[in-house]
């Protein structure tokens, strides 16, 4: 744990010296207090510092009680807290703590990348520990972290924002509801139609995700289901989308299981790392349920991208966009940034059922593919009244759709009059865009639209949310007055010994980053710790296999391939192969059809992603499948480009 306070330490000194200032007294401080409390104040306190300042540079004053653990500068009111004063003289008045007209933006990134380079490092794993979610600092303190405790708390969060959700449904007036159901139809009217029409003629092309299941399937598993719930059967017949074709129709007539919604199995609520604060829940969803979810979830994404306003304003693989409009915002203080807490959980089924009433074969689809109860640990099986936790498929487009109808019906009470989609297009068409559940939307109606927000259930982060300052964040991306202040950070404990894979893959990682960013001193200091751990850590570009440094003077190999010629570097390369999961039979042909769809005439239609470049085409996925359950790294000559 040391290294960390070590880079912590070398990112001061090289941040120090581009902001003509000393981080003496500061690494002196740090290596004082994590001797004490350990991670926990690199990676919570450190960071509860970071969000504070945030909240200064958008209000443009500097409030020290925001930070009750630090001590201010003595003798002065209103000053600056002592700890990375130098940093902060540099950004705020040190006798009023009011924000310059013309702040440093090296200090600006400086006290970002100081304060919060930790705050999403994940959990070391220790082969003691008593649970996955908490271990003990190597501190006096021996502070717990992402305790059993935090776990519980998350979980009781979780069902107590579901009675939330359903006292909002019951709290919001019947008007509020035609409202937005009347911006709903402006929006999107015609992709609904499109996508009932789909429905009807069972044009949706399913397929299975990467990830876990309720039912615990392998990867190829899968598609040998026979679980069916009855409640699918009509919009999602089994006998197109179980098998290749009906000369295997036995199986759906006497093979499978169809629970009716009383016996259907729950999504299984579980817990992932996300900080050491507090872990992140979703859900994890039952195989027939995703499979017919990611069916909807492809017509969704097809009809978006047909239109020319959706495809502008709703973002579900672009996050460029998002960030782009940060920075205009950063620059010209027009529009601003929301963030939402605990977005997808907070999403009613009402607001969706509300949208899609009048489109009847695309609710019942959408119905028929949501699952109604969650098994929560330590409360048992609930019914859901939000519409889905993350984990679903259909969370992310419909949250992004229901997030987006009630921006514009915020902005059309703050004018004051109807908007129309002609008018819509025509005053917001780049003025508003959401990802997720990270909004932009004009500044001039802000409040309204935060408050139309909170009218419908949902709750704004206000501490990640900017709009009267120079400071904006979306997407991962921060920008002050129009330049660029996002920061490096430490996603997982820095390695000890070579046999830590994961740990080096993302050790190597960080040292690319930071000298991509600039902070080449860091970068440096990562190379000696590295360079001890790897006996071959050479140059290489960012598209090479090996695990190298990548640097803006190109690569450096050591002998040319004697069949092709072509530059050979001896190095360390990831090595991770998906686990064996033989599979056979019609679940085998369905597999191969369904990743060639123009050759399976039952299932409709063709798109461009059907057509499949041959090269591409992994050969043995009927043998290994699956997320790999090992990562390793070996020693080999690889291309260093």
């Amino acid at each position: 744990m040391k290294s960390l306070t070590s880079l912590w330490s070398s990112t001061a000194n090289e941040l120090a010296v581009r902001c003509c200032t000393s981080a003496t007294l500061d690494i002196k401080y740090v290596e004082s207090r994590f001797e004490n409390e350990g991670l926990w104040f690199l990676a919570v306190t450190l960071a509860n510092f970071g969000k504070a300042a945030e909240s200064w540079l958008d209000q443009g004053f500097v409030v020290p009680s925001d930070v009750p653990g630090f001590k201010k500068k003595p003798g002065r009111r209103n000053g600056l807290p002592q700890f990375l004063g130098g940093f902060l003289g540099r950004v705020f008045d040190p006798s009023s703590g009011v924000l310059f007209d013309t702040p440093d933006i090296e200090a600006i990134y400086a006290i970002r990348q100081l304060t919060l380079m930790f705050s999403k490092i994940a959990l070391p794993e220790f082969p003691n520990a008593k649970s996955i979610s908490g271990f003990d600092t190597p501190s006096r303190g021996h502070r717990k972290v992402v305790s059993a405790e935090r776990e519980r708390k998350a979980m009781s969060d979780y069902v107590e924002i579901e009675s939330d959700v359903k006292a909002s449904d019951a709290r919001i007036d019947p008007l509020y509801w035609e409202d937005f159901k009347r911006i709903s139809d402006m929006l999107f009217g015609n992709l609904f139609a499109k996508l009932d029409r789909d429905v009807h003629w069972g044009r949706m092309i399913p397929k299975h995700g990467p990830g876990a299941v309720a039912d615990k399937l392998t990867s190829n598993g899968k598609w040998n289901q026979r679980t069916w719930p009855a409640r699918l059967q009509q919009y999602f017949p089994a006998e197109e989308f179980l098998i290749p074709n009906l000369r295997f129709r036995e199986i759906t007539d006497s093979g499978l299981d169809r629970p009716k919604p009383g016996a259907e199995l729950p999504v299984r609520v579980i817990s992932v790392p996300k900080t050491l604060k507090t872990p992140r829940i979703i859900a994890i969803e039952p195989t027939a349920m995703q499979y017919a979810q990611q069916g909807l979830y492809r017509s969704i994404l097809s009809a978006v991208k047909e239109d020319g306003f959706l495809r502008r304003a709703i973002g579900f693989d672009d996050q460029d966009p998002n960030r782009e409009m940060a920075r205009r915002g950063s620059l010209s203080g027009d529009l601003a940034t929301l963030d939402l807490s605990e977005a997808s959980d907070r999403v009613s089924n009402q607001h969706v059922v509300t949208m899609l009433s009048d489109f009847p074969e695309l609710l019942g689809a959408v119905q028929a593919a949501r699952s109604t109860k969650a098994d929560v640990p330590g409360h048992g099986v609930l019914r859901l009244a939000k519409f889905a936790s993350m984990g679903s498929a259909l969370c992310f487009p419909f949250e992004a759709m229901v997030f987006l109808t009630i921006i514009l019906l915020g902005i059309e009470r703050e004018l004051d009059s109807p908007l129309s989609r002609r008018k819509t297009v025509r005053l917001f068409r780049e003025r508003v865009r959401v990802f997720g559940d990270d909004l932009i939307v004009p500044r001039d109606y802000v409040l309204s639209v935060v408050s139309e927000l909170e009218a419908f259930g949902l709750k704004v982060n206000t501490s990640k949310s900017f709009w009267t300052g120079r400071f904006r964040e979306s997407c991962g991306r921060e920008y002050y007055d129009g330049h660029d202040v996002s920061i490096v950070r430490v996603r997982q404990v820095l390695p000890t010994q070579r046999q830590d894979a994961s740990g080096v893959i993302a050790a190597v990682s960080l040292r690319n980053q930071a000298y991509w960013s600039g902070l080449w001193r860091t970068a440096s200091w990562l190379d000696d710790y590295l360079g001890k751990m790897l006996n071959h850590f050479p140059n290489v570009s960012p598209s090479s296999p090996l695990l190298g440094r990548e640097s803006a003077l190109g690569y450096q190999f050591q002998r040319l391939d004697p069949y092709t010629h072509s530059p050979l570097t001896k190095g360390y390369y990831v090595r991770a192969e998906p686990p064996l999961d033989h599979l056979e039979g019609a679940g085998a042909l369905t597999k191969c059809l369904l990743r060639h769809p123009e050759s399976v005439s039952q299932f409709g239609i063709r798109t461009e992603e059907s057509r499949i470049d041959v090269a591409s085409v992994d050969t043995e996925h009927l043998e290994r499948s699956g997320r790999p359950k090992h990562v390793g790294i070996k020693l080999g000559w690889r291309p260093p480009y």
